[in-house]
């Protein structure tokens, strides 16, 4: 059987850019059945199904037990998880800002950090209405359309803190190597405040976020390298100390070496393309 890899990419409703910062499509059909690493990345996983379920073998927390899900809302991560697939997968990506789990289910990110939930166990029907909607629409414009539909009834006014909206940006837009000292002084609190402040609302302390964000960086790097680049031109670049502290960074993270991950991606996930932090 002949593979199809087809991805498409959606602007939010105007209304919806403060939260949402785009979707991405994606249509994966005839290939081998395998075992897709779910990693750590600089943005909250929003993901609804079409057609085949999405199902997680391992949660980022070994402990929750194998679920498959319609459409899944996880948290920030430092761990992977291990998802199943039979070869075939599509669905939408839907991509949030860092002011999007507050205003779209009234939760601060951090109140999903390491867990994923079946989106009607959020937000109740509307998540079911989202599923079935995307299933009866026949083009990715259409998808992308009953998104912005669905999305637009749900905001609220929740507002994230300008210091931790500043505070998440400069993390993303420093690829993680801002210190925390520049955190704080920046939006003008203690480290310790900071340290506080920044836990509660997203799960993790701003040390690890920033190094999720570097981590999450140096894979899209890794995963588009050319062929005369070098692993080492990627630490260098992201601001590890070396290849060595690249690789070992990167096996904490994502559970295997870059070169093992590499490998082991057969399956182009929509994940592999540039899902752009949360601004």
């Amino acid at each position: 059987m002949e593979t199809v890899a087809e991805s498409a990419v959606g602007t939010p409703h105007l209304s919806l850019t403060p939260y949402v910062d785009g979707y991405t499509g994606y249509r994966y059909l005839g290939f081998a059945p395998g075992i897709h690493r779910g990693l750590p990345s600089s943005s909250l996983t929003f993901i609804v199904s079409v057609g085949p379920a999405i199902d997680v073998a391992v949660h980022t927390d070994p402990t929750h037990p194998p679920r498959s899900y319609r459409a899944v809302l996880s948290g920030l991560q430092a761990t992977p998880a291990l998802i199943s697939h039979s070869g075939d997968q599509e669905g939408v990506a839907i991509h949030l800002t860092a002011d999007g789990c507050r205003a779209l289910f009234g939760l601060p990110a951090g109140g999903l950090w390491d867990m994923s939930l079946e989106l009607n166990e959020v937000v109740g029907r509307t998540g079911d209405e989202l599923w079935e909607r995307l299933q009866y629409a026949t083009t990715w414009d259409q998808r992308f359309a009953a998104c912005d539909a669905v999305l637009r009834r749900l905001v609220i006014d929740n507002p994230l803190s300008a210091e931790l909206r500043r505070a998440w940006q400069l993390i993303v837009a420093s690829g993680g190597t801002v210190g925390v000292a520049e955190l704080a002084g920046d939006v003008g609190w203690s480290r310790q405040h900071l340290a506080r402040r920044f836990g509660s609302e997203f799960g993790c302390s701003p040390k690890l976020a920033a190094r999720v964000v570097r981590f999450d960086r140096a894979r899209h790097m890794i995963q588009n390298l050319p062929r005369h680049a070098t692993i080492a031109e990627v630490a260098a670049a992201c601001g590890y100390y070396d290849q060595a502290h690249l690789t070992n960074d990167f096996s904490e993270l994502a559970g295997c070496t870059p070169r093992r991950w590499m490998a082991e991606e057969g399956l182009p996930f929509f994940q592999d393309g540039d899902g752009s932090a949360a601004r």
